[in-house]
């Protein structure tokens, strides 16, 4: 990676950290400037609008978000304990230990789920993408005999999803200090819903 990759990389790290507290349309060239300590007419030579900023910053996010969850959870074993691993890794994700803000697409998704354009268009991208591996991940479960043939992997991607998000609710704006506790049992009662019978 050149110096001017490495650059980009660097600040693509802090411009998500900040839209990860103040969300995608807080973000500006200018808030970015002061917190580089670049001048804005550099980060214009990076970015060119603040459109083409957010955009960098989902899809940089979305490399460390797969870092971070997807290739882990991948590298267990197949089944369900590849399942516990992507949740596991995910509440990690969506806990404050990776952006400091939680997860940041959760945010964007409520900032621009009803404005057209190509940062709505990444996001529901992305997120198809998302439900896509949560499923395949789901699907390793049934091919290993730990799930019941029958089960729909996109209905169990959708439940999972919706586990995480009540969580980051519970956790973030409810500060409820149970909230990683109750998301854990509903974890389990999903799984419980999906075993073979024994």
């Amino acid at each position: 990676m050149g110096k001017g990759e490495s650059t980009k990389q660097a600040i693509l790290d802090e411009a998500a950290e900040i839209a990860s507290r103040v969300g995608l349309q807080g973000l500006t060239i200018g808030t970015l400037a002061a917190r580089t300590e670049l001048s804005k007419s550099g980060l214009f030579a990076h970015f060119r609008s603040k459109e083409s900023l957010q955009l960098d910053v989902l899809r940089h996010t979305r490399d460390r978000f797969v870092d971070v969850v997807v290739r882990p959870a991948l590298a267990t074993r197949r089944g369900e304990p590849r399942v516990r691993a992507f949740f596991e890794h995910w509440m990690r994700w969506c806990s404050g230990d990776v952006l400091s803000g939680g997860c940041l697409f959760t945010t964007a998704a409520t900032e621009f789920d009803d404005r057209p354009g190509p940062v709505r268009d990444l996001l529901v991208s992305d997120e198809r993408d998302l439900r896509d591996t949560i499923a395949q991940v789901c699907r390793t479960g049934v091919a290993e005999g730990h799930f019941r043939d029958d089960v729909d992997p996109h209905q169990f991607a959708q439940d999972l999803h919706g586990i995480v998000l009540a969580y980051i609710h519970s956790a973030r704006l409810l500060d409820d200090p149970a909230a990683r506790q109750r998301a854990g049992r509903a974890f389990e009662t999903l799984l419980d819903s999906l075993r073979a019978a024994r």
